[in-house]
């Protein structure tokens, strides 16, 4: 399910993901304009806090989808699952940093 050619284990997903993607740009252009309009410093935090928690979620989905699909395929399979579990926990540590 997941190599080049073939459908991301994300798929099903993908116009939701776009739709708050979208939600998310726009809500970046609107901190650049309070930057622009010397806002109070709280009321940009407060966006940048919300934008950071939707980018969370579009990353949680795509995790789980990939935990989901392609590594539950994978053991499933038996084809190369402790490449994909290694694979999965670098992502996980390096989604967790932020």
């Amino acid at each position: 399910m997941c190599p080049e050619h073939t459908r991301h284990s994300y798929a099903p997903h993908r116009e939701d993901l776009l739709r708050r993607l979208r939600r998310i740009e726009g809500q970046v252009r609107g901190l650049q304009k309070m930057i622009e309009e010397d806002r109070y410093c709280v009321d940009i935090l407060v966006q940048v806090s919300a934008v950071k928690s939707a980018l969370h979620q579009v990353g949680l989905t795509i995790l789980e989808s990939h935990t989901r699909g392609c590594v539950a395929d994978a053991l499933a399979n038996r084809d190369h699952g402790d490449e994909k579990i290694d694979e999965l926990m670098d992502v996980i540590r390096q989604f967790t940093r932020s």
